[in-house]
C-alpha cells in the first residue's frame, strides 16, 4: 500500500462503525467511510468534542451539524524533496482553503499526497519542461503539486465551481503565476478536441468519478467508462512521456484491474506500470485506512 504519512494538520485520530474522526488543522470533523465496517470503542475525545459531523440520510445523502466550525479554513502540505536542510520550504508548501460542502466533502483528499510527493519528483527531475493534463482535475491538489514543482499544466474539470476553488488554492500557494490553463469542460470532448487539434502532454493525471453525467445527459459508469477513457486519452503522450495517473474509488477497480488496464493501453509505450491502494495512517490504532486505489505509469 501507498500510504500518506507525511502530512502535519491532517491526521485521522481513530475510526468505528462507518465513520472516521479526523483532525484538520485545529478543528476536528466525523465524516461517514464506507470501508470502517469495524465496531470498536470511541476512546479518543474527539468523538463527543468535534467541530462538523455529516450525517448520512437512510434515503441518500445527508447533513452536517456544526459546532464553532468556521465557513472556511487553510492547512498546508510540505511536497517530500523541498522540506530538506537549505531547500526553500516555501517552493514546496501547498496550501488548502477548506470548506464543508455537499456530500461529506471538505474540498481535498488528503491521500492523494502520496501521489503529488510521487510525481512531482518525477518533474523535479526531469531537466526538461514538462507539459501535464490534469483531468477531473477537482479542487486543484495535483495541479498545485506539478506546478510548483516547476511544470505547466492544463486543469480540466466540468464544474465551474471547483475551478473556481483550485485557482483560490493556487493563489494562497503562491502558484498564481505559473504556466496554468484553467478550463471548464466535459473531459472526454476535450480530450478529443486535442486529439484533433494535434497536441500532446508529457504527463496525464486523471481522477474520474465513479458516476457521473455529461453535458447532453450521457451517463457515465466507470466500470464500462474508463478503458475506452484511458485508450483516448493516452493518444496525447508526447514522444518523451514522463508518467501517466489514474485514481480510483470504485471498489470494483482493484490495483491488479488498474494494471491490467495501464498495461493494454500503453503497451507500446514500454512504460513501467504499477498499481496499489493508498491510504491514511489512523494514529489510535496504527493500522492503515484503506482510501481506494492508484495505477502508474513512468518512463
Amino acid at each position: 500500500m501507498w500510504i500518506a504519512d507525511r502530512w502535519k494538520e491532517y491526521e485521522v485520530l481513530d475510526t468505528s462503525s462507518g465513520e472516521k474522526l479526523e483532525q484538520w488543522g485545529p478543528y476536528r470533523l466525523v465524516r461517514p467511510d464506507p470501508q470502517v465496517i469495524w465496531n470498536t470503542p470511541k476512546q479518543e475525545p474527539g468523538w463527543r468534542k468535534n467541530h462538523g459531523h455529516y450525517f448520512r440520510s437512510a434515503k441518500g445523502g445527508g447533513r452536517w451539524e456544526f459546532h464553532d466550525l468556521p465557513e472556511q479554513w487553510e492547512i498546508s502540505y510540505q511536497l517530500k524533496g523541498t522540506d530538506a536542510p537549505g531547500a526553500d520550504e516555501k517552493a514546496g508548501r501547498l496550501t488548502f482553503r477548506l470548506q464543508p460542502f455537499a456530500f461529506k466533502h471538505t474540498g481535498l483528499f488528503p491521500e492523494q499526497a502520496v501521489n503529488w510527493d510521487w510525481f512531482s519528483g518525477l518533474i523535479r527531475n526531469a531537466g526538461r519542461p514538462v507539459r501535464v493534463l490534469n483531468l477531473f482535475a477537482y479542487t486543484g491538489g495535483a495541479t498545485l503539486a506539478a506546478l510548483a514543482a516547476g511544470a505547466s499544466v492544463t486543469h480540466v474539470d466540468a464544474s465551474k465551481g471547483m475551478v473556481r476553488w483550485a485557482k483560490e488554492n493556487a493563489a494562497v500557494s503562491g502558484l498564481a503565476d505559473r504556466p496554468v490553463r484553467w478550463l471548464v469542460d466535459d473531459c472526454k470532448k476535450f480530450i478529443e478536441r486535442e486529439i484533433r487539434r494535434g497536441n500532446h502532454y508529457d504527463a496525464i493525471i486523471m481522477d474520474p468519478p465513479s458516476y457521473g453525467r455529461g453535458p447532453k445527459g450521457e451517463i457515465w459508469k466507470l466500470e464500462e467508462s474508463i478503458y475506452p477513457f484511458i485508450q483516448l486519452a493516452v493518444q496525447l503522450l508526447s514522444d518523451q512521456p514522463l508518467f501517466f495517473l489514474i485514481n480510483s474509488y470504485t471498489t470494483g477497480l482493484a490495483p491488479s484491474v488498474l494494471t491490467y488496464m495501464i498495461s493494454a493501453a500503453l503497451e507500446k509505450r514500454r512504460g513501467t506500470v504499477a498499481a496499489d491502494e493508498i491510504g491514511l495512517p489512523v494514529r489510535s490504532t496504527g493500522l492503515i485506512l484503506p482510501c481506494g486505489a492508484s495505477g502508474r505509469c513512468s518512463w
